[in-house]
């Protein structure tokens, strides 16, 4: 065993390799952080993007009475308000 340890204390075989590999991996990595956060800036305009959208949908109903011999209904509406943070380009 200590032969062994002593072999790979001593062993410089392959330390510019590692070194370039290292270098090579760093650049790597600093490219992926980048490019995942323009993936995660997009991905967050798109959803404000559905967002947007679905407080657009007409929201608002009316439904009108009927009137017959033995009775009748008054009918029913109901009106959408704008709510807070519902406009364009809000992320709250």
């Amino acid at each position: 065993m200590l032969k062994l340890i002593n072999a790979l204390k001593n062993d410089e075989a392959g330390f510019i390799v590692s070194a370039e590999l290292v270098l090579v991996s760093t650049i790597a990595v600093l490219g992926l952080v980048v490019g995942l956060s323009e993936v995660s800036l997009n991905i967050n305009n798109e959803l404000e993007d559905v967002g947007s959208a679905f407080s657009s949908v007409q929201q608002s109903y009316n439904t009108s009475g009927t009137c017959g011999h033995k009775g009748h209904f008054s009918g029913s509406s109901f009106c959408d308000s704008a709510d807070f943070c519902d406009g364009q380009n809000d992320i709250h």
